[in-house]
């Protein structure tokens, strides 16, 4: 198992990373040359481990790369779930020369990722999932169903949980696949949610197929390898998400890696990215809504001032964890739990951001544009373009304590896993997979 040695971020990094810039940074290429450039420095993806196309640096350090890429003026990494749960654990868990074969073309932009995980009938107790992978020679036969998929319709490669063990108890008879999402028998349809976008998908398998070599870990270790994944994926979403890419899309699906690399520069990461809603209402979000309080009187309601305090506090928290985070890696330690909490504290920064604004904003925020050319015409009639970003935070507030684990779940893993309270009893840790009570 991999282990990243968290490095104290100088300013001989800085100037490293600047000098670096300077030498190698050119909006003529591609998006896919300028990506194969920093992904192979090590600057795409600066956490991850030297040996898996990384540089060791903590997370709250490696998001200071990134915006120090962007202060320079050069098209930042590539965005999505690649970089941001896919390679760190293959880093952690996968063969070097898994690690070569994935993790380059995550962080080089060359492939995207989605997370086959969550199923109709398996989401917060996800160990229940059905779908099957069944041996057949070196190969395995995927058939079953995931929903909630983010970014399904531009992935190159899935992470998949599949069931490879049915007479094991459920957590010991799971294994995590790399998984081909151009081949025949994966169909990919689009679930168009309250925003009015379609950010996430769900994938039907029929007789799909993956190596034995596309294995993460062990055969039937799949949950252990699972946890890694929801592990970063936790971190990340509580840190304000991953990724900071521009306009340009990753993969091969959407088209950008032929396009000049210059023209992506100063935009926002794609508006069909889950993560890219919730950075942009944890990191800016605080600042758009005094904006809008200031320009309408809003700022003289004390509750409006006191609950704005309270969000900037919330983000300064945040801040401050991942510093002592930092700090506790640095020393070879760790703050157990520390994960789930900022999940916790990032679905109530969207709660209160969505409530917060919709009070400042008032019968404004009852104006919503659906499809994209719509936006213009309702910033024309309402004289706010700032509204469709408070509108669309407000209708995705929903989502953030769902996905990633439940702020229920979380609540139970800090219950039992860090304060060692018993857990509810049940015999699923001891009785096979096929003779559990289904939806029960």
């Amino acid at each position: 198992m991999a282990t990243t040695q968290a490095v104290t971020l100088g300013t001989d990094v800085i100037d490293e990373l600047r000098h670096w810039l300077e030498e190698n940074w050119d909006p003529d290429l591609t998006v896919a040359e300028w990506w194969e450039r920093l992904g192979l420095a090590g600057w795409a993806a600066p956490g991850l481990p030297e040996h898996a196309y990384g540089r060791g640096l903590s997370r709250g350090d490696a998001v200071r790369v990134v915006q120090e890429i962007a202060r320079f003026g050069a098209l930042g990494p590539p965005a999505g779930l690649g970089v941001l749960l896919a390679a760190p654990t293959i880093a952690t868990h996968g063969t070097q020369e898994q690690i070569d074969r994935y993790v380059r073309d995550a962080v080089t932009g060359q492939a995207a990722w989605c997370q086959l995980f969550s199923e109709p009938g398996a989401g917060s107790d996800l160990a229940g999932l059905t779908t099957r992978a069944v041996e057949d020679g070196d190969e395995f036969v995927v058939n079953g169903q995931k929903v909630w998929t983010s970014g399904g319709n531009h992935a190159d490669l899935g992470m998949l949980l599949a069931r490879t063990n049915p007479n094991a108890p459920k957590h010991q008879g799971i294994t995590w696949f790399a998984l081909d999402m151009h081949q025949p028998g994966v169909d990919v349809r689009p679930l168009r949610e309250l925003t009015g976008r379609a950010m996430f998908t769900e994938v039907f398998m029929s007789d799909a197929r993956v190596g034995r070599d596309a294995i993460i870990g062990d055969k039937n270790n799949g949950w252990a390898v699972a946890n890694t994944t929801l592990m970063y994926e936790r971190a990340g979403l509580g840190a304000g998400g991953g990724g900071a890419g521009g306009g340009a899309t990753p993969g091969t699906v959407a088209g950008h890696l032929g396009a000049r690399a210059g023209d992506f520069v100063g935009g926002r990461g794609t508006r069909g990215s889950a993560e890219g809603v919730v950075t942009s209402a944890m990191t800016g979000g605080t600042q758009l809504l005094i904006k809008l309080a200031r320009d309408n009187g809003a700022i003289a309601d004390p509750t409006v001032r006191q609950d704005l305090a309270r969000l900037y506090t919330l983000g300064e928290i945040g801040r401050m964890s991942n510093l002592r985070v930092k700090a506790e890696r640095a020393a070879g330690r760790d703050i157990p739990g520390m994960a789930n909490i900022s999940k916790l504290s990032m679905s109530d920064m969207m709660r209160l951001t969505r409530d917060l604004g919709l009070r400042i904003v008032g019968p404004f925020g009852m104006l919503h544009a659906y499809e994209s050319k719509d936006r213009e015409v309702l910033n024309e009639a309402t004289g706010k373009p700032e509204l469709a970003a408070l509108t669309e935070t407000a209708l995705f507030a929903q989502a953030p304590s769902i996905y990633g684990g439940t702020d229920q779940i979380q609540r139970n893993i800090i219950g039992e896993r860090v304060l060692g309270l018993p857990k509810e009893p049940n015999n699923d840790k001891t009785m096979p997979f096929s003779e559990l009570p289904k939806n029960a």
